[in-house]
């Protein structure tokens, strides 16, 4: 159990801290039959990954104070894969509406010091950053050079989110990460996940507009676009007059209003896979009245 898909996108559960419910299997959770056992021995044992982050789930959003006592004893447990299993069910205990958060934070908090297993590591530090506490930059951000890039990714995932100094400072290290879905993390935590604004995350997004990994080029475009700095203009251009169109580089043209962007966006029209709505916001952005209305207000 990695808890990460193919770009090391971390797994999410059913539930997330800012929308309701959404259903990724065939039963809600309050529509699940099975028993606390029932779920925590497929929790534990189901060979099927999907299946496995199905009853996290469910056992998250029950968030009682069985399963969490039941989830602390895991992450006492001598086994790796129990421990795993316990962090990644305290990290979102109760959710939408958290639960026991002291006590998930502090036996968190506490495995991390003891722990050697590294896809443990990862899991806890996963966890403490779905807590969202800012003193999980100085918990993890001691791990930012470890020698296992999956460990550093986690070091990113925790890191982001939090506004604090440390925080920021490991961020923008890992964005000169060698390896590639580090950067991209990194690069997404400091662009799109926080609203802090200064000369030094601005250089670190500018040094990753020309990365050789797309999907980091494209949060540098736009964690630039969301600060209103022009610097990403040239690649954004470059990038639509290759072909390449998305969800980042459409909102990166609608943020920055510019009207060369005009005709390679309305090029777009028609094609498959273009979220239609997304599409038509840039285009008007970036049309002579729309950059002319950004400009005045």
């Amino acid at each position: 159990m990695t808890g990460w898909g193919p770009r090391r996108r971390w797994e999410s559960s059913i539930v997330t801290e800012d929308a309701p419910i959404t259903v990724a299997w065939p039963l809600n959770p309050p529509d699940d039959p099975r028993t606390v056992d029932e779920l925590m021995t497929s929790a534990l044992c189901e060979s099927d990954e999907d299946l496995t982050w199905q009853a996290i789930s469910i056992l998250q959003w029950r968030g009682s104070r069985e399963i969490m006592d039941r989830a602390v004893a895991l992450c006492r447990s001598t086994c790796p894969v129990e421990r795993r299993v316990g962090a990644h069910i305290l990290g979102q205990l109760g959710l939408p509406e958290r639960t026991f958060p002291e006590e998930c934070y502090r036996t968190l908090r506490m495995m991390i010091e003891a722990e050697r297993d590294e896809e443990s590591l990862a899991a806890i530090m996963t966890a403490l950053s779905h807590l969202r506490r800012e003193e999980t930059a100085a918990i993890a951000g001691r791990f930012r050079k470890h020698g296992n890039p999956d460990i550093r990714h986690a070091v990113a995932f925790a890191m982001t989110g939090l506004a604090n100094p440390e925080a920021v400072a490991a961020l923008i290290e890992l964005t000169r990460d060698p390896v590639d879905y580090v950067r991209d993390w990194a690069t997404f935590g400091l662009g799109s996940q926080t609203d802090l604004d200064t000369p030094e995350i601005r250089a670190a997004l500018a040094a990753r507009l020309a990365d050789e990994d797309l999907e980091t080029r494209e949060e540098a475009i736009l964690g630039l676009a969301r600060r209103g700095d022009r610097r990403m203009l040239p690649m954004l251009r470059e990038e639509l007059a290759a072909g390449l169109i998305g969800s980042n580089l459409m909102e990166s043209a609608a943020l920055i209003r510019a009207p060369e962007l005009y005709p390679l966006l309305v090029a777009f029209r028609g094609q498959p896979n273009v979220r239609e709505s997304e599409l038509e916001e840039a285009i008007q952005a970036c049309s002579v009245e729309g950059s002319d209305a950004g400009e005045s207000s």
